[in-house]
């Protein structure tokens, strides 16, 4: 049987959840179909989900169409847990993108599908919701190619638009209108195909032309559009044929090399740790050993996933999901085997807030420091951060309802209650310039038996931390060259200011160490011997220096906006933007609204989100998205949760317990 990974995306509220559970009832998955507002589904099995109607965590369920099995990935649709779409898009070998037939293409909608472009997934669009008041087909088609891509053709009409008994009509081999969009898709690459319809059209077959289709969607050059109804199920019968024959199967190599990736941690019902691997190449069994993080570890367990559920078995084979226990160090995106084609590669923007988070009653504090790091296993985003020095955690976030499910999920699943400070957003430090410093073995003021030089350089934006060398990798014994490295890229988490320093060339310039010696017939004596604690001590002190020369400006995350509201709100709105640091565009009118688009301080969208209900009568309606990062006066700081390099004395004091 061919096998399929399939994702479904959408906007949060689009309707994607419920057409998961439509495909599974559909094809005899499910026995009933479940809602989303009754918390029946079967994908949103958290009971948090169930209460809020949301998707947190994405989820795995099977299906069969014909000769095809299918594994179906739900992923939220609420920005502020993109985290988990993201894991999910490196894995799939095709996906649905879900379009509101109400709403039309909204935010989130276009930050997915310019990740799917990205990475290349085939697509299949689906305009759900058709038997909705207020539903529209033309203009919302019309959005998809305006706002989307061009590069779509819609595969049937709707009838019945807007009322319970809204339908989809394929289109089939007499209808002309759909044959010359097809062939003018098809035109920029198959020739042979195009000529042979003009010579005589009755030589060109519906099915030679759906297949030509089926090519270029598999090549991503191509995205279907499919309409319906995931409540009534119209349309529905129509996009599960076309997921078999439009999108391409899994590669089969199952003799090939073992290849796969963590995308998912959970734990079970004993506590023990489940990884969510989807295997790209080769096989992977039970008491097979797999290389993590440079631990060799055994597989306990391996299970597959079914139209029933999660079938243990022997063995998974490359192009299937499994769920494998005995992996105590496993981390999501960690390779198995050998690493997979999309390893590595981020398509969305990092969380721009965070909130330190601190218990309700002081003796839950380790409770909640464990908690708050086994969902860091199942988000790694979160950024769980610690401060020894004033006994603080802080976490990372995209947004307040991430802050509410964190806090419902403590008190639910760990009975820890927690309470969080005031959200503030995360900045980054960029170099201004060039800076170098150097300090020597056993030449004051060095305390330490090492020498390290650094110097750092801007990079471009995104090009993140790349770490080079200007000195021969065998001056020095391996561990103390990576001892270096390894500190350079820990240090960079807090620059001048307290704020992370993402983009750099960071140089090693100068290295020197004392070989391991000892007294005449005496054993290893530290004292006159250099040690991997040594450049670890030394390198963040060198580094500082480097980075006060370079000089350093704090940059705040930007977030574009979209806002719709009623004409008559416009001279209230207007000022406020100004207040809150937004730079608006011009606003366009659509008769008794208009929409403003502009760019707005990550830190001020909260605020204009509560006041936007008084200002418009409780009709105006905001969409936001991490934009870029821009520099922000007066250089705010961070407290620092390290031993503090820009003061000396205090570092050392740290370090050595003196000065």
């Amino acid at each position: 049987m061919k096998r399929l990974n399939l994702g479904v995306v959408a906007h949060v509220d689009a309707g994607k959840t419920s057409l998961t559970e439509r495909l599974l009832f559909d094809t005899g998955a499910l026995d009933a179909i479940g809602s989303v507002d009754a918390g029946s589904t079967r994908t949103d099995s958290l009971a948090l989900e169930r209460e809020r109607g949301i998707t947190i965590r994405s989820a795995v369920a099977s299906f069969v169409i014909g000769d095809v099995g299918v594994n179906l990935l739900d992923t939220p649709g609420h920005p502020d847990f993109i985290a988990e779409v993201e894991r999910v898009l490196g894995v799939l070998d095709g996906a649905v993108l879900v379009v509101s037939a109400v709403e039309g293409v909204q935010p989130q909608t276009l930050v997915l599908m310019r990740a799917l472009r990205r990475l290349r997934v085939p697509t299949l669009i689906f305009v759900n919701k058709i038997d909705r008041g207020g539903a529209r087909a033309d203009a919302v088609l019309a959005g998809i190619a305006d706002r989307l891509t061009p590069r779509i053709v819609a595969m049937g009409s709707v009838t019945g638009l807007g009322s319970r008994e809204a339908g989809f009509r394929p289109y089939g081999q007499g209808d002309h209108a759909f044959t010359a969009r097809l062939l003018d898709l098809l035109s920029s690459d198959d020739d042979a195909l195009v000529a042979a319809y003009l010579q005589d059209e009755a030589a060109v077959t519906h099915e030679q032309l759906l297949h030509s289709l089926a090519g270029r969607t598999r090549r991503g050059q191509a995205h279907p559009v499919f309409f319906g109804s995931a409540i009534t199920g119209a349309g529905v019968p129509e996009l599960l044929a076309g997921i078999a024959r439009l999108l391409p199967p899994a590669d089969d190599h199952a003799d090939g090399p073992l290849s796969g990736t963590v995308f998912k941690i959970e734990r079970g019902r004993a506590g023990e740790k489940l990884a969510y691997v989807r295997l790209f190449s080769g096989s992977l069994g039970v008491r097979d050993r797999v290389e993590l993080r440079g631990r060799r570890e055994k597989v306990t367990g391996v299970g597959v996933f079914t139209s029933a559920g999660v079938e243990p078995r022997g063995c998974a084979v490359a192009g299937e999901i499994a769920q494998l226990r005995g992996l105590s160090s496993a981390r999501i995106g960690d390779p198995i085997g050998l690493p997979a084609p999309s390893a590595g590669a981020r398509q969305f923007a990092p969380p721009t807030l965070e909130t330190v988070v601190e218990p309700v009653d002081t003796a839950d504090k380790g409770s909640l420091y464990a908690a708050l790091a086994q969902l860091a296993e199942q988000d790694p985003l979160i950024g769980l951060r610690r401060d020894e020095l004033r006994g603080e955690v802080s976490l990372s976030l995209y947004g307040e309802v991430q802050k509410q499910v964190i806090s419902a999920t403590l008190e639910r699943e760990f009975a820890v209650k927690a309470c969080f400070r005031q959200t503030r957003v995360i900045c980054v430090e960029r170099l201004v310039g060039s800076g170098a410093a150097v300090e020597f073995i056993d030449v004051a003021p060095n305390p330490f038996l090492a020498t390290v030089g650094l110097r750092v350089e801007p990079a471009a934006v995104g090009a993140g931390v790349r770490y080079r060398l200007e000195v021969e990798l065998g001056s020095m014994p391996y561990a103390l060259m990576r001892a270096i490295e390894e500190t350079v890229r820990l240090t960079l988490r807090q620059g001048l200011y307290g704020w992370e320093v993402p983009d750099c060339v960071v140089t090693l310039t100068h290295t020197g160490y004392w070989p391991r010696q000892s007294h005449m017939h005496g054993s290893f004596d530290k004292s006159m011997s250099s040690t991997a604690g040594d450049f670890r001590n030394l390198t963040p002190l060198v580094l500082m220096q480097a980075l006060r020369q370079a000089g350093t400006r704090v940059c705040e995350p930007v977030h574009a906006f979209t806002l719709e509201a009623p004409t008559a709100s416009y001279g209230a709105v207007l000022p406020v933007l100004g207040q809150l640091g937004a730079v608006p565009s011009a606003p366009s009118s659509h008769g008794r609204t208009y929409l403003l688009t502009g760019v707005i301080p990550a830190a001020r969208v909260h605020e204009l989100q509560q006041r936007l209900p008084g200002l418009t009568g409780g009709e105006g309606v905001l969409e936001s998205a991490f934009s870029h990062y821009a520099v922000v006066e007066g250089f705010p700081s961070r407290p620092r949760t390290d031993a503090n390099p820009l003061d000396r004395a205090v570092y050392l004091l740290h370090v050595q317990r003196r000065v």
